[in-house]
């Protein structure tokens, strides 16, 4: 029994989930994107990393997996998650605790964990680690790669080199990357390295995080015309909520190469997104999050929006709801997109 109160459910959230999210989503669902620490382990360097965008900070310090299971618990009463977890770069000072604590949690048919990898390590190394115990994969992040290479030269094989593909492909696991550089997911460097990996490591479960981080229509380009030339790389859509950008993804590979994923505990947040001369903006109530004023990425809400304002992980399910209504989806696309898809893809890798 969880002792503690995580966060406020409003009427807003209860109407919200009744009315729009509940009978839209399956019975069971796999998130493929959720992150699970503990805040006695935080990377006082990674902390101050310009790498890493600030607001994610604000909603909570850690997430160990009793409050993953309650914050599903109280936004998804009647339905059963299962995740797939992993460490945050933030609280990852000692990064084998971290890992450690994924896998002691990973449980068949309850959850599922990937390891967190730092690119410096020896492929023999990196090898020993991630068959240390039932990881499903690992989990890769920009902000690991070399300090002296500024944040926007940072390329994908700077934090995820060929060493470790090569293992990853071997074994034939999933590998979530966060992609990198300013222009996200248009970026040619980034498009013609996904492509590489697809072609040379074929047996590899690649799942670009976030929809590659396509939060408005400026990061696209012509990125889903490349990618629709791929087989079978994956995208999951957590923290986003850019009903154009799904119905682009939806599109260009169609539901069985995409993933439901939360991003949580970030996407508790209260909060409603818009975006602004490329940028998304954070609209969340005044004072629940501290001082937003610094923060390109948060704006507070005028005192009339505060009472209509739910969950970001609301936010994003109702996004690609209404893409998948406009893309002509079926019960059937969104099972899949919402659990099918997910626990086929974890069921389908050896231990």
């Amino acid at each position: 029994m969880h002792t503690k109160k995580l966060f406020e459910i409003h009427p807003v959230d209860i109407e919200t989930y009744q009315q729009r999210i509940l009978n839209y989503l399956p019975p069971k669902i796999v998130d493929i994107h959720t992150h699970v620490y503990l805040n006695d382990s935080i990377d006082n360097n990674a902390a101050g990393n310009s790498r890493l965008v600030s607001w994610t900070t604000k909603v909570a310090h850690q997430n160990p997996i009793e409050d993953l299971f309650e914050t599903y618990r109280l936004m998804f009463p009647d339905k059963t998650v299962i995740p797939l977890m992993f460490g945050s770069p933030r609280y990852a000072d000692d990064i084998d605790a971290v890992n450690n604590y994924i896998n002691d949690h990973s449980q068949e048919d309850k959850a599922y964990g990937l390891i967190l990898s730092k690119p410096e390590w020896s492929a023999a190394l990196f090898e020993e680690k991630l068959l240390s115990g039932d990881f499903k994969g690992a989990k890769v992040y920009l902000n690991f790669a070399p300090s002296y290479i500024p944040r926007n030269e940072i390329r994908i094989f700077d934090f995820l080199p060929h060493a470790h593909l090569a293992i990853l492909n071997k074994y034939k696991k999933i590998v979530m990357m966060h992609i990198p550089r300013d222009s996200r997911l248009k970026d040619p460097v980034n498009l013609a390295q996904i492509i590489e990996i697809e072609e040379k490591y074929p047996d590899i479960k690649l799942i670009i995080a976030h929809v590659g981080r396509a939060y408005n229509r400026e990061d696209v380009g012509d990125a889903f015309e490349v990618l629709s030339t791929t087989k079978k790389i994956l995208f999951d859509f957590s923290a986003n909520t850019n009903e154009w950008v799904f119905t682009q993804l939806i599109k260009a590979v169609g539901p069985k190469r995409i993933l439901f994923g939360s991003d949580l505990p970030i996407t508790r947040m209260r909060m409603k997104r818009i975006t602004e001369k490329g940028t998304y903006i954070n609209i969340v109530p005044p004072g629940l999050y501290g001082d937003v004023s610094n923060d390109p990425h948060m704006r507070e809400a005028k005192a009339e929006e505060v009472d209509k304002l739910t969950f970001f992980l609301y936010e994003e399910i109702l996004a690609f709801k209404l893409a998948s209504i406009s893309s002509q989806l079926n019960k059937n696309d969104i099972e899949d997109i919402f659990y099918n898809n997910g626990i086929n893809l974890l069921k389908s890798i050896d231990k």
